[in-house]
């Protein structure tokens, strides 16, 4: 079974590469953001509970965000592993899966970052911000937050998983298929 940690700052291709990594390893991919949307469109307890802080501009509690994929591993427990995506944000997330995963006789078999430079991220999220409808992919200085709360937050899981010795850090700038090819060289040693 393999378990990874998807990682990359806004804009680094994590959805994409995603998609193309678990049809070819057969993996469950867990984005959290859908995980949100499905449960809050569904208005399940979890989802109304996140609703009611996201509406009031507060930040989800780690424990609500767990819970929610805590119950999207459970209903996936016959696959090969996972690809979790856009999860853990925190050191405290990442322990709290570390825990979960044991409970379940599985681990994180290696967190893969993709490593692309602030002025390409900024190039691309402009250029979706045309089509993806989101306005936070539209402003210049809004997308550069976004990396310094990227940058400020991420850089302790680096240190989490490098203590841990499964921090893959991969070149994720150049073709879909160039950075695949580099992403799958990673996965084929976890």
């Amino acid at each position: 079974m393999k378990n990874i940690v998807l990682f990359g700052p806004p804009g680094a291709g994590k959805g994409t590469q995603a998609i193309i990594l678990k049809e070819k390893y057969n993996l469950v991919h867990i984005s959290t953001g859908d995980v949100f949307r499905f449960n809050i469109k569904n208005k399940t307890v979890l989802g109304l509970l996140a609703k009611k802080y996201m509406d009031q501009g507060d930040l989800v509690p780690d424990q609500v965000t767990i819970n929610m994929l805590k119950a999207e591993v459970e209903k996936n427990s016959n696959t090969n592993g996972f690809i979790f995506d856009g999860f853990p944000r925190t050191q405290s997330q990442a322990e709290a899966l570390d825990e979960f995963l044991t409970l379940k006789g599985m681990k994180i078999n290696g967190m893969v970052a993709l490593e692309v430079s602030e002025d390409v991220l900024v190039k691309r999220l402009l250029e979706r911000g045309k089509t993806s409808g989101r306005t936070d992919d539209t402003d210049e200085g809004k997308i550069r937050n976004r990396f310094n709360e990227y940058n400020t937050k991420t850089a302790i899981l680096k240190e989490y998983y490098t203590e841990k010795g499964c921090y893959h850090g991969v070149y994720g700038e150049g073709s879909i298929e160039e950075i695949t090819e580099r992403l799958v060289d990673v996965f084929n040693t976890l």
